[in-house]
C-alpha cells in the first residue's frame, strides 16, 4: 500500500486553521524548503543537472515565502485563503499526482498540468504589437458550452486543476449572458490564473473576484507610466494603479505580466521596478513575456537584442536571489521549467484560441485540429494531446534536454523551439503543413527576411549564453550550500 505522509490527510478545516497561525505557518514554510531541497537536489531522481535542481528549489522557496508575507500582511483575505487552501495547496499543489496517476498507468508519460485558453478575442485596448492581435472590434468568441467542457475535460482525463486564461480581454467574455465569472463559480474546484489589462476590475468586480476565491489576475504593465501608456494607451497605468487598490482592499493576490521590449528591457531590469510591483504594490509573482513578433504589425525590432536578453537574464537571477522574488521569465526561465513547456509536455500545456483552434502555444500560432471539431467527432483533448504534430515536438523536447540524463541536457536559457531554434519549429510546422491562426501569422511564415531574422537571432542567442550555461547550471554542485 502507497503510504501517504500526515499533510495529505490532514481535513480541509485544519490546514486552513494551522496555515493561518504564523508561527505554525513559519514552522511549515521552514519544513517545505527542506522537503523542497531533499527531493529536488539530494534525491533528483530524474537525474536533472544539481546546479539547475537548485535553482528550480529556490525559486519555489520564494513563492512559499512571497505567499507568507501576503498571509502575514492581510493582503490575502480569509475567503480568498480558504479556496487557496482548498484548490491551490490541497487540490493542485498536493494532489495533482494522485489524480493524475491513472494517466500515467495507461499511457506512461505524465498528462500537461494546465491550458491556456483565449475564450475571446475581444479587447478594450490597441496594444502595439499584440500576439493576439486583439481590439474591441473583435467578435472570435469561444461558446460557453465548449469552453466550459474542456475545463471539465481536463479535470477528468489528466486530473488537472489549474487553468491560465488569457485573451484578448477575459472581463469582456461573454456568451449568451455567460460570462468569466460563470465559468469560475461553475468550477470552484479549480484555481485559475487570467491575463488581463486590468482596466476593468473596478470595486465591484473585485468584490466578485473575492467572492469566488479561485482566480488570481496578472496584469499586464510595461513599466512605469512613460512605458505602459506608450504600448497600452494613455491613462491606462493609473487604471492599473486603481484596479491593483482595489484588488488589495478587498484581498485578492495578484500579479504582473511584463512584455519585454527593445524599448523597456533597460527599464524592468531597474531594483526600482521591483521594488514597485512586488514591495509597494504587493503584486505575489512576475511573468516577463519577451515580445516575440508574431502578432499585430509584427517586427524584430522590437525584440530585445541578444545582449539585452543576456542582461536580462542575469539580473532576473540578480532578482530571484536577492529579492526574493516569484518572477519567471517565459523564454529565459527555462532552467526553472526544465526547457520548453508547449505542446503538451509533462507538466506544460498547449493553447486554444477564441475559435477552437489549438495550437502548441500562443506563441507558436500554427495549428491542425479545432476543438470544436473534436468534440462533434466524438474525440476529446487526448487525441490532440497525441497527434504526431505535438508528439513531433515533444520528440524535439525530450531530445534537446527534457527527456535527457543531466549530462547530455542542451542550454536551457535558450528553450523556445519558434523563438531560439526557429529552423526546428518551421520544419515541424512545415512537415504537418499546420495552419497560421491569423493572417499575421501567415505572413510570419511566408516572410523569407523574418526566417532569416528570427534565425540569426537564435544562433545569436544561444553564442553569448552557452558560457554562463555551461558554468552556472552544467558544472559541479556543492550539495551542502544552502538553497
Amino acid at each position: 500500500m502507497k503510504f501517504d505522509p500526515l499533510w495529505k490527510r490532514v481535513p480541509q478545516g485544519m490546514l486552513n486553521f494551522l496555515l493561518r497561525q504564523r508561527v505554525i505557518r513559519s514552522a511549515l514554510l521552514k519544513k517545505a524548503q527542506d522537503k523542497l531541497y531533499e527531493n529536488f537536489v539530494l534525491k533528483n531522481e530524474d537525474d536533472r543537472p544539481p546546479l539547475v535542481q537548485k535553482a528550480r528549489c529556490m525559486m519555489l522557496g520564494n513563492l512559499l515565502h512571497t505567499v507568507n508575507a501576503a498571509l502575514s500582511d492581510g493582503r490575502i483575505s480569509t475567503g480568498v485563503f480558504n479556496a487557496i487552501t482548498r484548490n491551490f495547496i490541497g487540490g493542485i499543489l498536493l494532489g495533482q499526482e494522485d489524480r493524475s496517476a491513472h494517466f500515467f498507468e495507461k499511457y506512461g508519460v505524465w498528462p500537461p498540468a494546465f491550458l491556456t485558453i483565449s475564450p475571446t478575442k475581444r479587447c478594450n485596448l490597441f496594444c502595439t504589437g499584440c500576439y493576439a492581435s486583439s481590439s474591441a472590434g473583435s467578435a472570435e468568441t469561444l461558446s460557453y458550452d465548449v469552453l466550459n467542457r474542456i475545463i471539465k475535460e481536463k479535470k477528468e482525463l489528466w486530473g488537472s486543476r489549474f487553468n491560465v486564461i488569457s485573451g484578448g480581454e477575459p472581463l469582456l467574455y461573454n456568451d449568451n449572458g455567460k460570462t468569466i465569472f460563470d465559468l469560475i463559480e461553475e468550477n470552484n474546484d479549480c484555481y485559475f490564473m487570467m491575463y488581463t489589462n486590468s482596466t476593468l476590475i473596478d470595486k465591484a468586480t473585485a468584490r466578485r473576484l473575492a467572492a469566488l476565491g479561485n482566480l488570481t489576475p496578472a496584469i499586464s504593465v510595461e513599466g512605469f507610466e512613460t512605458e505602459t501608456d506608450q504600448r497600452r494607451g494613455k491613462g491606462v497605468f493609473k487604471k492599473i494603479m486603481q484596479a491593483m487598490e482595489n484588488l488589495r482592499e478587498v484581498g485578492v493576490p495578484f500579479g504582473v505580466s511584463v512584455t519585454a521590449t527593445r524599448h523597456n528591457a533597460d527599464t524592468i531590469m531597474t531594483d526600482e521596478f521591483t521594488d514597485f510591483y512586488f514591495n509597494q504594490k504587493g503584486a505575489v509573482y512576475g511573468w516577463v513575456f519577451q515580445y516575440m513578433p508574431i502578432g499585430r504589425s509584427y517586427t524584430a525590432d522590437l525584440m530585445i537584442t541578444p545582449e539585452q536578453r543576456l542582461a536580462l537574464f542575469k539580473n532576473e537571477q540578480r532578482m530571484i536571489k536577492d529579492f526574493k522574488v516569484f518572477l519567471v521569465d517565459f523564454w529565459n526561465g527555462g532552467p526553472y521549467s526544465l526547457g520548453c513547456i508547449s505542446a503538451g509536455r509533462p507538466g506544460g500545456y498547449f493553447y486554444i484560441d477564441w475559435n477552437g483552434n489549438i495550437a502548441p502555444c500562443a506563441f507558436m500560432p500554427y495549428y491542425l485540429s479545432n476543438i470544436n471539431d473534436i468534440y462533434k467527432e466524438g474525440r476529446n483533448l487526448n487525441d490532440v494531446l497525441f497527434s504526431d504534430y505535438f508528439s513531433s515536438i515533444r520528440k524535439w523536447q525530450n531530445d534537446y534536454g527534457y527527456g535527457q540524463p543531466a549530462g547530455n541536457v542542451k542550454n536551457f536559457i535558450v528553450p523556445c523551439i519558434i523563438r531560439d531554434h526557429f529552423p526546428a519549429a518551421f520544419d515541424i510546422v512545415k512537415k504537418f503543413d499546420a495552419k497560421p491562426l491569423d493572417q499575421n501569422a501567415q505572413q510570419a511564415l511566408e516572410d523569407i527576411e523574418y526566417h532569416k531574422r528570427m534565425t540569426e537571432y537564435g544562433q545569436k542567442v544561444h553564442e553569448i549564453t552557452e558560457p554562463l550555461w555551461l558554468e552556472e547550471f552544467m558544472g559541479p554542485s556543492d550539495l551542502k550550500t544552502e538553497v
